[in-house]
């Protein structure tokens, strides 16, 4: 396909445009140009997607087949974007997040559960919720060709900068004794972002329109089946010290809250993690074995350093205090 993404420098962007390189697409990118330099073989096209007159002038005339948008903030951008577009490009993908459904999630929900209100002209992201929820109707507003709406989940795999398993295989590379939120059998689920960017690409191919819960299957693995595969894919020599949410949150300490296993008040969130994903299955996501989500992880950290902490998430430095850890270890060690 002749392929238009809008971002293409972080975690999802930079997923789609390698995996669209990997299968021959002809790439063009749409961002401001400070991040990171293209890779190679793809046409960057400059502009602030925040002025209108700006992505005019840099889409010229050109058409594309498909274009994947990565927006996570003001609702209207979207929206002028899938206005430029329209007539332009046979189907727009867009990235949208499982928070865009009204909480408390209910248990085993599919993409018919309730969903939060949004503006698709609000200029306000300070409710990432209503920002996404915003952005998905600006695309169903003004893009009148087929549209697909992803709701992902929890995203994982290279690139990923909201910190978690970056997060994770950081402190277990300190080795010793390092706390762990019980139980170790709690259930996750999550989806590997290169994984995300294949589906993408495949229904932009066929022309996929709806929206629909993009997530690994529910009950696949285990909080105890993440972190010890961690520590044998590393080889780090670290001991993992299960502690219950009630005593970690007596210490002020909120493990699991990185990874939507508690809230901040120690109770389980209920629908986090078993969201019914039949729907995409059906319509062709595959996923890879977490072994490689967590190694090709650790060899992308290895290789160019961690992250720049997102500009709208706390440093994940900042998450646990290493002194009470310390010292809830001690106590659990007697």
């Amino acid at each position: 396909m002749k392929l238009l993404v809008l971002g293409g420098t972080h975690h999802v962007g930079r997923a789609v445009v390698e995996t669209a390189l990997q299968r021959g697409d002809e790439v063009s990118t749409l961002n401001r140009g400070l991040s990171r330099d293209p890779a190679p073989g793809v046409r960057a096209l400059i502009a602030d997607r925040t002025e209108p007159e700006s992505v005019r002038l840099a889409l010229g005339r050109e058409e594309w087949d498909a274009v994947i948008d990565t927006w996570a903030w003001a609702p209207r951008v979207v929206r002028d974007s899938a206005r430029l577009l329209s007539g332009r490009t046979a189907h727009y993908g867009y990235v949208s997040s499982r928070g865009v459904h009204r909480w408390p999630w209910p248990a085993h929900a599919n993409e018919q559960a309730p969903l939060v209100d949004g503006d698709p002209a609000s200029t306000d992201d300070a409710d990432y919720a209503a920002a996404k929820r915003g952005g998905e109707l600006a695309v169903l507003e003004s893009f009148p060709g087929p549209a697909l709406l992803a709701r992902a989940g929890m995203i994982l795999g290279p690139y990923e900068d909201v910190g978690r398993i970056p997060w994770w295989l950081r402190r277990l590379e300190k080795g010793g004794r390092v706390l762990a939120p019980a139980p170790a059998q709690m259930p996750l689920q999550y989806l590997d972002v290169r994984d995300l960017a294949a589906w993408m690409l495949q229904s932009a191919e066929r022309g996929l329109s709806g929206a629909f819960t993009t997530t690994g299957p529910p009950g696949a693995i285990t909080l105890g089946d993440l972190l010890t595969t961690a520590l044998e894919v590393t080889g780090f020599d670290t001991e993992l010290v299960w502690a219950q949410p009630e005593l970690l949150l007596r210490h002020g300490l909120p493990l699991g809250m990185e990874l939507g296993l508690r809230l901040p008040d120690g109770s389980a969130p209920s629908g986090m993690h078993d969201a019914d994903v039949s729907a995409v299955l059906a319509e062709g996501l595959t996923t890879r074995p977490m072994r490689d989500t967590l190694a090709d992880t650790w060899t992308w950290l290895q290789t160019e350093g961690d992250p720049t902490p997102r500009a709208d998430a706390p440093s994940p430095d900042t998450w646990l205090d290493a002194a009470a850890e310390q010292r809830l270890v001690d106590q659990l060690s007697r």
